[in-house]
């Protein structure tokens, strides 16, 4: 017999014996009406041989049916050997069956005239697991249960009234329940109960938990319309997961309380209510359909100390987007308002919040103000920070003013941000949040008005070097966790040009962040660029283009990169005896001839006619090439004048991991020149 229709069971067999002890010792009765349940095909028989000191009682029952506790047996057989207790009662202690389920025992005590019925029953190898009923005639319309350690999963019959997808797994119930059975009312059960170590599921896993611990009071009432349910209690340790949302419970005390009526369409729920001392205070109510989806949401939420949330409450949403580690400081509020699904409005309010992302990703610091968004209507907001930082790219603070207009949000005025030295203009901005199974979107344009090279080379871990950056993106659009700007960007830098167009990002602010971009070098002073980077004096004008470079998680991935000099009036042309040693090592080169090789050691310098190299990044390989083949290999650097010095490179494919380790080491002075 299943577990959970056990103390179903028990009131039934009561109500049966009632019904037919008062008429005979051998019945056939068709049918019992109770007012928990209904049997049909009820046996009751008494076997008492003549002399003997104690029968044997046997009732057999086709069909019980109880609809509104959501019970149904078949086949059910109990037998026990019956006695007098020598007070003018009767006992009665046996094994009770039913169709494919395990035998449990059942204990029965007669008071005389069943004035009072006493029953308790066990389950084999469950420990001290015991749920005992009483019963008195003069109050026929209420059954006392007593739990004592009961399996939850006894109880699954009955939850699954409130909640058919959900599977009860483990864990006990401590505690009483009174069911109200009064003839031609509904039937009313109310159940304080200690839960201890309670696991439950579902079948697609989309809701579960494990080790939680509750003391709960139940009131369940049978309504023509639909049952109606309230629980109030508190909820102690274990965890909860509902969708994307992880809840690792306190140990201390988190009281709850929530109300629940069924009916045709699915459950209304008028309240519900959590508190978190000092965490998190949350109250709303909602409407759920058949399904479980949720047709309307009204959701207010405060936190006072929002240090804790992450760990204890949005670590499921936090791990999604990629953002596990997340800090919070401060206090914050929300408001939140679904219907069918949709979101109709949100109002965020923040007071001295500090947000910082793992890996010092972005930060914003002293957020304060309020954001609204409403479906239909209009809103205005205003929020701002104190300052916060992209990486080590530290930025100013700023109020942006924003409007809420039939669920989008866009900035009502441009908003200006100081930014290394210089600043970035934002200018219709607009956002729309996820709806409709489609993600966050948003788009706008953004101008950068002269901010300061050397401070972002410094914050990306390069070698300082001069130059500002400036340009407009006149569309930027984020869909699909995709960042693309329409438009580029320009850079002053060592006298010369940098353009980058084409730029995109994908999961700007998640796992793995991608970025890709053109990029086109015109006119760098070389003299300035290789005095940056301690690569050895070179003298000339550099050119060239980087295309198709994407970048995963800030490394390089793929490109196809040229570089080369191209000559200038009124600019000499000069690499300096350790550019030409750090050239042939970072490029597996070498000097055409041996004579050339020991030239170095007599010259500080050499001219040259043109410098070319150029890259193609796949799989981790780059293909190199130069100016023009040179035999085996192909020519770096064509010399010029006297003494004459030409660099040929014959590894036509570099690791790329290799590449860059001898660029550090050149970086860092690590290679010394070697004079044949």
């Amino acid at each position: 017999m299943p577990r959970a229709i056990l103390p179903l069971l028990l009131l039934v067999l009561l109500g049966a014996a009632d019904a037919a002890w008062a008429r005979t010792l051998s019945a056939t009765i068709t049918r019992v009406a109770t007012p928990v349940a209904t049997l049909e095909g009820v046996h009751v028989r008494l076997d008492w041989p003549e002399g003997a000191t104690q029968g044997e009682l046997q009732l057999r029952a086709a069909r019980v049916d109880a609809p509104d506790l959501g019970y149904r047996f078949r086949d059910v057989d109990w037998r026990c050997p019956l006695r007098r207790d020598g007070q003018g009662g009767w006992r009665c202690d046996g094994q009770v069956r039913q169709q494919r389920g395990a035998p449990l025992r059942l204990a029965l005590a007669l008071a005389p005239g069943m004035a009072k019925v006493d029953a308790a029953l066990s389950a084999g190898g469950q420990g001290q697991a015991r749920l005992a009923v009483q019963y008195e005639r003069a109050a026929p319309d209420l059954t006392r249960i007593d739990l004592v350690a009961v399996p939850v999963a006894w109880a699954q019959a009955l939850a699954s009234q409130a909640w058919l997808a959900g599977r009860l797994h483990g864990g006990t119930l401590d505690g009483t329940v009174r069911v109200h059975a009064p003839r031609g009312g509904p039937l009313h059960v109310e159940a304080p109960l200690t839960l201890g170590g309670v696991a439950f599921d579902t079948a697609d896993g989309s809701i579960a938990g494990e080790g939680l611990d509750a003391r709960l009071r139940i009131d369940w009432r049978a309504l023509a319309g639909g049952p109606h349910v309230t629980v109030d209690g508190a909820l102690r340790g274990g965890e909860l997961l509902f969708g994307n949302a992880y809840v690792a419970l306190p140990a201390h005390p988190v009281a709850v309380r929530v109300a629940l009526q069924g009916g045709a369409e699915g459950w209304t729920v008028p309240t519900f209510s959590a508190s978190d001392p000092g965490v998190l205070e949350a109250s709303g109510r909602a409407a759920l359909a058949g399904d479980g989806s949720v047709r309307s949401l009204d959701l207010a939420l405060h936190s006072a100390a929002v240090a804790v949330l992450p760990e204890r409450y949005l670590s499921g949403w936090l791990g999604i987007a990629g953002l596990t580690g997340l800090t919070l400081e401060g206090a914050l509020s929300v408001e939140l308002a679904l219907r069918d699904g949709a979101l109709h409005a949100l109002a965020l309010r923040s007071v001295a919040l500090d947000v910082a992302a793992p890996d010092g990703r972005f930060a914003f610091n002293g957020l304060d103000g309020e954001l609204r968004i409403v479906a239909g209507g209009s809103a205005d907001s205003t929020l701002g920070w104190r300052d916060g930082a992209l990486g080590d790219i530290a930025f100013g603070p700023a109020r942006l003013p924003w409007r809420s207009r039939d669920g989008r949000l866009a900035l009502r005025e441009p908003v200006r941000v100081a930014l290394l030295g210089g600043e970035v203009a934002l200018s219709g901005v607009s956002l729309a949040l996820p709806r409709d199974g489609k993600g966050m979107e948003m788009e706008g344009a953004v101008a950068v008005e002269a901010l300061d090279m050397a401070s972002l080379a410094t914050a990306l871990g390069l070698p300082a070097f001069p130059g500002t950056l400036s340009g407009v993106i006149p569309r930027m659009r984020y869909a699909g966790e995709r960042l693309a700007f329409d438009g580029g960007l320009s850079m002053r830098a060592f006298d010369g040009e940098v353009r980058v167009s084409s730029l995109a990002m994908e999961r700007p602010f998640g796992v793995a962040p991608t970025l890709s971009a053109d990029i086109v070098l015109e006119g760098l002073d070389m003299q300035a660029l290789t005095g940056v980077f301690d690569f050895g004096s070179i003298s000339g004008r550099l050119h060239g283009e980087v295309l198709g470079l994407r970048l995963v998680d800030w490394q390089a991935t793929a490109f196809d990169a040229e570089l080369h000099t191209e000559k200038t009036r009124g600019v000499r042309q000069r690499i300096s005896q350790r550019a030409v040693q750090n050239i042939s090592s970072v490029g597996d080169a070498s000097f055409v001839t041996s004579l050339q090789g020991r030239l170095l050691a007599v010259f500080d310098d050499f001219g040259y006619r043109r410098i070319g190299i150029s890259c193609r990044l796949a799989n981790g390989v780059c293909a190199m090439a130069g100016l023009h083949p040179r035999g085996a290999g192909f020519a770096i650097v064509e010399g010029a004048g006297l003494p004459r010095l030409d660099i040929v490179g014959y590894n036509r494919n570099v690791d790329w991991e290799t590449l860059v380790e001898r660029l550090a080491a050149v970086g860092s002075g690590d290679v010394t020149p070697v004079f044949d």
